[in-house]
């Protein structure tokens, strides 16, 4: 009796030490400000003395202010930013200059002013194994793990983030393979299931204490003994499906592996969340300021320390490794490879204004669509600026913006870039401009020539460029374009990714073996 008293007041010591220690940590960090998304907005307008901003334009085509589809009107500021001339106004002739040069002036803009910077002080990111087991896709057997990337919130203890992360390798490789991260929800693909007999002594279990909670479930039981609350999860093999494999499967049976990094982890898709979130837990819970990043360059970051872990894996050829996402994902994917030239290749599928698409387009999706909407978060504070149309330094457009995105795409070069789109009919909207991601996809091209690779192949005039017909596809350079015909999605195109990737990273495994 004595040693149970003296056990209930250690706990009691115990959790009374742990609540002063939490209400220390209060005392010494304010707690995270809890804006709305309409709140934080308004105060960033507030410091960057902002009154009023435009109205984006509707998607809806009977509206007052529908955004407009019509070709004749879609180009009202035709001249793009140079891509090869410094800003002293001297030209870019080599490689060394782009390098040196010219390539930190658009780094630096777009820092700036469209994505925001990475704060200097990010806390280091440790990565645990979860789950490590070998599993089946179809009939493929691989090795999948499940992981999470503690951020370090020592410096701010009231918030933390665990990025989520699967990786899955093919379990019969020979060697290291190449793998193509996707923005996605971490999940294992098939957990392995407990044998038969296990199953049969947890259902049991799991009868045995329904009915101490809930007697009149015997019955239940009674009448149906077949009934088990757990039903075995064994996949089954029957005739594939028609269509194409899932994307999983075609990258697995092409001798890929794949990562899915889950954006969410690693910062809410909402204004609400800035103060939370890495860029929160950076910020220390606070509101941010002008220059600071918004979530593509967060979910970008989160990609590039997801590439850090798998540079420590054996199985993955940290060489070759993709990124790729899909609309808000596919801006971000773009995004990340044009920050980290660690990415060796990237598949970007449908990403619209903020990502492959010019800001100086007048067609569909509209500058004024991310600086007045819930989705301004995704763009440094800076980026509103240029939907202003009353403020204390008057008012700003597009054509204000000191980069586009064929500048966006050109930093990725001479790396592959896979630009993907589908078609309207099938739900890929004409609001996401897929004229004018071809445009900057063709004005980037320059830079890609200069630096030895190979562009579209279709000439560097962005201002007379037709989008090619659905389905044909440029795919014999660095710089690729494809618009299949499918919707919002790019799988209709990975089977056209592989290949090309495969192609594209040995030639520039050879060329620099020969060096």
């Amino acid at each position: 009796m004595r040693k149970l008293i003296y056990l209930l007041f250690a706990l009691t010591v115990s959790s009374a030490s742990a609540q002063q220690a939490a209400m220390g940590i209060a005392a010494n960090y304010p707690a995270p400000v809890n804006f709305t998304a309409e709140q934080d907005h308004q105060h960033m307008m507030k410091q960057l003395g902002i009154k009023a901003l435009r109205p984006g334009p509707s998607g809806d085509e009977k509206a007052p202010n529908a955004a407009n589809y019509d070709e004749a009107k879609a180009n009202p500021y035709p001249n793009l930013p140079e891509l090869l001339t410094l800003k002293n106004g001297k030209k870019v002739t080599t490689p060394a200059h782009w390098w040196n040069q010219r390539r930190p002036e658009i780094v630096e803009d777009f820092e700036r002013e469209i994505f925001g910077r990475i704060p200097k002080n990010v806390p280091k990111v440790t990565w645990k194994t979860l789950i490590s087991e070998r599993e089946m896709v179809g009939w493929i057997p691989v090795n999948a793990k499940q992981l999470v990337g503690q951020v370090d919130n020592s410096q701010y203890p009231a918030l933390e983030v665990n990025i989520a992360m699967t990786v899955v390798t093919p379990a019969n490789a020979k060697g290291p393979v190449p793998v193509l991260m996707m923005f996605s929800r971490s999940a294992l693909p098939a957990p392995a299931q407990p044998p038969k007999e296990s199953l049969e002594k947890i259902n049991a279990a799991m009868k045995k204490l329904l009915v101490e909670a809930d007697p009149s479930l015997k019955a239940v039981f009674e009448q149906y003994p077949a009934y088990n609350p757990i039903a075995s999860q064994t996949p089954t093999f029957g005739p594939p499906p028609a269509g194409d494999p899932p994307t999983a499967q075609q990258l697995l049976a092409a001798g890929w592996g794949y990562v899915l990094i889950e954006p969410g982890s690693i910062q809410a898709d909402n204004g609400a969340g800035l103060t939370k979130g890495i860029i929160g837990l950076v910020n220390k819970g606070q509101p941010r300021n002008p220059e600071d990043w918004g979530a593509l360059r967060a979910w970008a970051w989160g990609a590039s320390r997801g590439l850090d872990y798998l540079e420590t894996d054996p199985m993955v050829d940290a060489k070759r490794v993709g990124i790729e996402g899909v609309s808000r994902f596919g801006k971000a994917a773009l995004v990340a490879q044009a920050f980290d030239q660690r990415f060796a290749v990237g598949l970007i599928g449908s990403s619209g204004e903020g990502g492959a698409k010019l800001h100086r387009r007048n067609f569909g999706e509209a500058v004024e669509s991310l600086t007045s909407s819930g989705e301004y978060h995704w763009m440094a504070g800076n980026f509103l600026k240029y939907g202003a149309s009353e403020a204390t330094f008057g008012s700003k457009t597009a054509n204000d913006l000191p980069v586009d995105a064929h500048q966006l795409i050109a930093l990725c070069a001479p790396r592959p870039t896979f630009i993907s789109y589908g078609i309207p009919e099938q739900g890929d909207a004409k609001w996401l401009d897929q004229q004018g991601s071809y445009m900057a996809t063709v004005a980037a091209g320059p830079v890609y020539k200069l630096l030895g690779a190979r562009d579209l192949g279709v000439g560097h005039d962005y201002k007379t460029a037709k989008i090619p017909g659905v389905n044909v596809s440029l795919l014999d350079g660095e710089l690729a374009w494809r618009q299949h015909d499918g919707g919002h999605t790019d799988a209709p195109n990975i089977k056209y990714f592989i290949p090309w990737a495969d192609k594209m990273l040995k030639q520039k495994a050879a060329v620099g073996a020969s060096r």
